[in-house]
């Protein structure tokens, strides 16, 4: 523990950095189209897997494929799904900076719609335990990355050695694990936290408005899928139908003061959002239903094996791999606090996606978005000491010729980094509308005191 930490600033004029704000301020620059080309190709990756398995599946029904086939394709499609579900935690990321979209409106339903509901989340949910991570970054404390792996136990002991490393894998990648972890997950992510700064604590939000919802969530399908398992289609459309209306009419009249309350106003109300969550599950659901009553595929059963099964395997590693390189092995300085990635392409789709490979440039100023942290980068490496101590790692083994260090390399001890600073990331922030500041500040004054990682 740090008795008197050095608190890092972050005025330009303060370090003698070589870059101006208004160089700074051009790369904040976002629109209102650019991010459609990314979530089109997220698409079209998740579109032709399902393409591809579904085809193999389906021909080895008809006996014109061998069942030696389905093993490999099922495992690469296991795989690619799961990269992409995390591409479409990228696109949360996105939308949670405010950085999707230049309209904020367009920013949080695009982010909803097309990024957090197909994965069971929101934007806003996402938001305030991101806001912590970024503003608290390393704070045992209060960031949420910590808290949480105490709780789900997937954080490892840095530094580690490679055989460490490689016994924290095979206990992440075990099956009772990854559902821990994402239990964890979900209850951090849907559910105020005390330690979470950006929650209000003093509110106490109904119970049942949570339950409700992840009831309709899981337990819908589940007697959706027994009842069109006997081929009761126009039973499971009815259930379907009446348990929707039921539900939406529930957020629509249930008073203000039942639903959580945050320190980060949200853009669309938590009314609206949740009913739009909710719907655009009882359209998925519908959809699956009605695609087995007309083909006789089993939607349902592809449903399971393309999406739920990637959801809560694959996608969690890709996950935990990223929180692990990104944070581990670091503390909380400034410019020590993650580290800059250099990787290939697959890696870099399925553990770092939209720009998290540039993640050091990214926690210093978030409002980049990430098709522009590259810049970025280039930019910061004008300052002197962002080019000494940001570490910029190479690949996943060895060290590069010229000298960078490998992920592996990078979590062990040579890498250990335990310096005494604290960086309280303020521009976390600032294009959020702000509840309650005051009791923020009372978490940074206490974060400023606090345990260095």
């Amino acid at each position: 523990m740090s008795t008197s930490p050095a608190i890092a600033t972050d005025n330009p004029r303060a370090t003698g950095r070589r870059y101006s704000s208004e160089e700074i301020q051009a790369l904040k620059a976002r629109d209102n189209v650019t991010n459609f080309r990314y979530i089109a190709g997220i698409y079209a990756v998740i579109i032709g897997t399902a393409v591809i398995t579904i085809w193999a599946y389906q021909s080895y029904a008809a006996g014109a494929l061998a069942f030696a086939w389905l093993i490999p394709i099922t495992i690469l499609a296991v795989l690619a799904m799961g990269a992409s579900q995390h591409q479409l935690g990228g696109v949360i990321h996105e939308g949670t900076h405010y950085i999707l979209f230049a309209d904020r409106k367009l920013n949080e339903l695009a982010s909803d719609w097309l990024g957090g509901f197909p994965i069971y989340t929101s934007t806003q949910a996402y938001r305030l335990h991101h806001f912590a991570h970024h503003q608290f970054v390393n704070d045992p404390d209060r960031d949420p990355i910590a808290t949480q792996a105490a709780e789900s136990g997937h954080w490892l002991d840095f530094p580690v050695t490679h055989m460490e490393l490689a016994k924290g894998f095979f206990r992440l990648v075990w099956p009772v694990n990854l559902l821990k972890y994402m239990v964890s997950r979900a209850k951090h992510s849907a559910m105020p936290q005390d330690s979470n700064p950006f929650s209000d604590g003093d509110h106490v939000a109904s119970p049942l408005a949570t339950q409700i919802g992840i009831l309709f969530a899981v337990g819908v399908p589940l007697v959706m899928v027994g009842l069109v398992a006997f081929g009761y289609y126009a039973a499971a459309a009815i259930f379907l139908g009446v348990t929707w209306i039921a539900m939406v009419a529930y957020y629509a009249f249930i008073p203000e003061s039942h639903f959580p309350r945050s320190r980060v106003r949200p853009v669309i109300s938590d009314r609206a959002t949740i009913i739009g969550r909710m719907s655009y599950l009882a359209v998925v659901y519908g959809a699956l239903t009605l695609a087995e009553y007309l083909t006789g595929a089993p939607a349902w059963g592809y449903y399971g094996l393309l999406w739920i099964l990637p959801l809560f395997t694959t996608f969690p590693i890709f996950m935990v791999l990223r929180e692990w390189v990104q944070h581990g092995n670091a503390d909380r300085g400034r410019l020590t606090n993650s580290r800059v990635f250099l990787v290939d392409p697959i890696s870099r789709y399925a553990v770092f996606p939209l720009g998290m490979d540039y993640h050091l440039p990214h926690h210093l100023f978030a409002s980049v978005p990430h098709y522009k942290l590259k810049d970025l980068h280039s930019l910061l490496l004008r300052d002197p000491e962002y080019a000494e101590k940001g570490r910029i790692v190479k690949g996943w083994t060895g060290v590069s010729r010229e000298g960078n260090p490998s992920i592996v390399e990078v979590l062990g001890p040579e890498y250990a980094i335990h310096g005494d600073d604290i960086f309280i990331n303020e521009s976390t922030l600032e294009d959020a509308e702000i509840k309650d500041a005051a009791r923020i500040k009372e978490h940074v004054e206490a974060s400023q005191r606090g345990r260095v990682w």
